[in-house]
């Protein structure tokens, strides 16, 4: 899943990932709120959940912090499942502390999604497709 109110990062991700046979689907929202409402449906359904989880931090209508706050309440076999990583245009000291203190989030990577960053991530994670 990537979450990203800029539809050309969006989009160039969204390519990046099926195109490098990172995942075999890609749900892409350009709302935080859209996305959670999915998530919030789906949450007993661990088929229907994505193992990782791509948010930008800066977007209108909820940020990718208040995403992540309204996501620490979804069920816990959701947040077991999946794995949330804070994608950001603008690397701030303050948003590197708030992301390394929050237990939701895995890492914070600074834009954009590169498929050196996904074989990478491949590697470390051991990742199965999204």
């Amino acid at each position: 899943m990537i979450i990203d109110d800029n539809l050309i990062d969006l989009y160039i991700a969204s390519r990046l990932i099926t195109k490098n046979h990172f995942g075999k689907k890609v749900l892409q929202y350009s709302s935080a709120l859209e996305a959670l409402k999915y998530l919030q449906e789906n949450q007993e359904h661990i088929s229907q959940l994505p193992e990782v989880i791509f948010v930008d931090i800066y977007m209108p209508g909820m940020s990718g912090f208040e995403f992540i706050v309204a996501y620490d309440k979804l069920s816990t076999v959701l947040k077991k499942y999946c794995r949330v990583y804070i994608i950001s245009s603008s690397i701030d000291e303050r948003d590197v502390a708030t992301t390394k203190n929050d237990k939701n989030i895995v890492a914070m990577k600074e834009k954009p999604i590169t498929k050196e960053f996904l074989n990478e991530f491949k590697i470390r994670h051991n990742s199965s497709p999204l």
